[in-house]
């Protein structure tokens, strides 16, 4: 059986499954893999130092993969400019960008005219209207289930996707709470054409995390994750440990933007990425993590989903 959508059609990949940006994470092996398998790998753009480090990246994906990826570029997050970024995309002329974090307006308007295709990720319906009038290709939309930064509403994967299905013309992506069979299923039927995981990707083979943060997305159950940064406008879903506990009790007192900033920097984040220790950093994860058990190799995780999912379309169609 196959899983043919206006995504697959769109991304040219055998799977409507997106891998998330992930901060940090999501270098060339991760994003070759999850392409290989069938599915649209990603590279992190804003986590790399500039423009050439991008290019090496992009070029090692190729070296890596014959089948399409993308570029993620966060750019309400990191305070860089992206121009040169998104310049280098160009000039490499890779099959897909995906926004996140910010308008998208001046980044779609730079890959205007190029055969890119372009994803947004939004977290409201108007934004994901909004998105279409600028140009984007596809809307990812992501309810506040998912792993790292959502919208400012506390709307849901279940009830957000169908309502932008009903508004947009363009495909839409599900994301937020899904990493399996099922949650594709529940996703292609809520009106979605494709959906996207990160924190699936993380317990994989291939993800460059910390084995402790693989580990504790596998011991993770539906309270396990929090949402920090709620108090600055800019809510981000992480699991629970004595750092976040630590940011929860900064919150408590109101006491801003500049008393936090140390505590939710992205260099506490790759901290924890790369050495595991709740006591000294975080690591983003959606309440997902309560339905991942395991730390499969990529192939063998989309090989499942996709198993998973013809059986219960299988059992639909008696």
């Amino acid at each position: 059986m196959g899983f043919k959508t206006r995504v697959t059609e769109l991304l040219r990949i055998d799977y409507p499954i997106i891998q998330g940006g992930l901060a940090h994470l999501a270098y060339s092996d991760l994003a070759a893999a999850v392409s290989n398998a069938g599915g649209l790998g990603q590279i992190t753009a804003m986590s790399l130092q500039g423009p050439e480090q991008l290019r090496d990246e992009i070029k090692r994906v190729r070296s890596l993969t014959v089948k399409p990826f993308g570029v993620n570029f966060a750019i309400g997050q990191h305070g860089r400019p992206f121009e040169e970024m998104v310049d280098v995309a160009i000039e490499e002329k890779v099959p897909a960008v995906s926004v996140t974090g910010g308008n998208p307006k001046g980044l779609l308007d730079r890959l205007d005219g190029h055969d890119i295709k372009k994803l947004v990720l939004v977290a409201a319906t108007r934004q994901a209207e909004k998105a279409e009038e600028l140009g984007a290709d596809a809307v990812m939309v992501v309810g506040q289930e998912g792993g790292g930064h959502l919208g400012r509403g506390d709307v849901g994967t279940f009830i957000l996707t169908p309502q932008v299905a009903d508004r947009v013309s363009i495909p839409v992506i599900a994301s937020g709470g899904i990493v399996d069979g099922k949650g594709l299923m529940a996703a292609l039927s809520l009106g979605a054409e494709g959906i996207e995981m990160g924190t699936r990707f993380i317990a994989t083979k291939e993800a460059q995390a910390h084995e402790n943060y693989k580990q504790a997305i596998v011991e993770a159950d539906e309270n396990s994750t929090v949402v920090i940064k709620r108090t600055i406008g800019a809510p981000a879903r992480v699991l629970r440990g004595p750092w976040t506990d630590r940011i929860l009790e900064i919150e408590k007192q109101e006491a801003g933007y500049d008393s936090l900033k140390y505590y939710i920097s992205g260099k506490v984040n790759k901290t924890y990425i790369e050495h595991g220790n709740n006591q000294e950093g975080f690591g983003w994860a959606g309440q997902s993590a309560a339905r991942i058990n395991d730390i499969p190799s990529v192939h063998e995780l989309i090989g499942n989903i996709i198993k998973e999912a013809e059986e219960i379309k299988y059992k639909w169609s008696k």
